[in-house]
């Protein structure tokens, strides 16, 4: 689905990525672990058009969008629910809703996606008509994820989806994932709680200071004595 190879990126003099190469298949869920500031968010705002790589390249669904705008990629079915979620406060959960699905066959579909999002996430059904800004942190969580889903993508990458929620909304907001990818979706997913990632997660990929270092099924590194020591607290 995802090919990203060899990319070098850079916020101005700094270089915070270097040589990273991984792939994401159809059908799989992958996560980025690693420290905070290891550069997990900086490579998904590069895939997603937002930071411009300065060396290799990145492949979705067989076509190179490295040199594409960040705001073509939603219709080639790449969407990005980005860290701190990134809503629109002043409007309601549906306009927030509705503006996930602008473009295409979305647009044709989005009384029928909007649906499926409510029973995905009844508590958005719930709450339709209310400003998302005075959502809870989980039920915004929950509206980010939605409006993602509403573009109808191939695949979606998701930045630190449980920051910030009470235990009990991190296994609500693991659950929808779990069940979106059983839908056929193809998820890349960058995420603090490694333990938990690792559970649902068919392989990993172990980022430490802008460089991978390790790789492999999500349920080998689990049970990797670094991987333990370093992000499982063991």
């Amino acid at each position: 689905m995802i090919q990203v190879k060899d990319i070098d990126v850079f916020y101005a003099d700094l270089q915070v990525i270097w040589d990273v190469s991984f792939t994401v298949s159809p059908g799989e869920i992958v996560a980025l672990i690693g420290a905070n500031g290891a550069g997990k968010s900086t490579i998904l705002r590069t895939i997603s058009g937002l930071v411009p790589l300065t060396k290799g390249g990145i492949i979705f669904d067989g076509k190179p969008i490295h040199t594409m705008n960040g705001y073509d990629l939603i219709e080639l079915g790449l969407v990005h629910v980005p860290e701190a979620r990134r809503l629109f406060p002043e409007m309601t959960v549906e306009e927030n809703l509705d503006i996930g699905a602008l473009k295409g066959v979305a647009k044709k579909n989005r009384k029928a996606n909007k649906e499926k999002i409510f029973e995905l996430f009844p508590r958005l059904s719930e709450r339709r008509r209310q400003l998302s800004g005075t959502l809870s942190g989980g039920e915004q969580q929950m509206l980010a994820i939605g409006r993602g889903l509403m573009s109808m993508p191939k695949m979606m990458m998701l930045d630190e989806p449980s920051l910030g929620l009470a235990p009990i909304l991190v296994k609500e907001v693991f659950r929808v994932i779990k069940q979106v990818r059983s839908e056929g979706m193809t998820v890349l997913i960058v995420e603090q709680n490694v333990k938990q990632t690792l559970s649902i997660a068919d392989r990993a990929y172990v980022l430490e200071n802008g460089k991978l270092i390790m790789e492999g099924k999500a349920a080998e590194l689990a049970d990797n004595e670094h991987v333990k020591a370093a992000y499982l607290g063991v």
